[in-house]
């Protein structure tokens, strides 16, 4: 009998090694998705802000999208560490000369906005 349980034991252990590998590699999968669709998040609401933003100044939000220019970690005013995400954008107020402007967001928050001039 004792024979007999030993062959099972032992095809039990791969089993749970493979169902561990599965449920690490489905948690991986589902983090990377999410900061994938928290970028996707961010870069709408940059391109929404840059587009009212130069709505309000008067001017043509060009190539109709914002960029990526990086990203970096600040300290709140309560001492909490956070990503701030910077895109850039083009814009011309007399359609022939290209100016930039800028966006920098904390999650989904505006920090600061601004034009080349302003």
């Amino acid at each position: 009998m004792q024979g007999a349980q030993a062959p099972l034991c032992g095809k039990l252990y791969p089993m749970s090694d493979d169902l561990l590998f599965l449920v690490l590699a489905a948690a991986a999968l589902s983090i990377v998705y999410k900061v994938w669709q928290v970028s996707l998040d961010a870069r709408e609401a940059a391109n929404r802000i840059a587009r009212d933003t130069c709505s309000k100044a008067v001017v043509q939000f060009l190539d109709d999208t914002v960029a990526f220019a990086g990203f970096r970690l600040s300290r709140d005013s309560r001492g909490r560490r956070r990503f701030l995400r910077t895109y850039t954008f083009d814009y011309t107020n007399d359609g022939f000369e290209r100016a930039q402007g800028f966006v920098i967001l904390s999650g989904l928050r505006l920090e600061a906005v601004g034009l080349a001039g302003d």
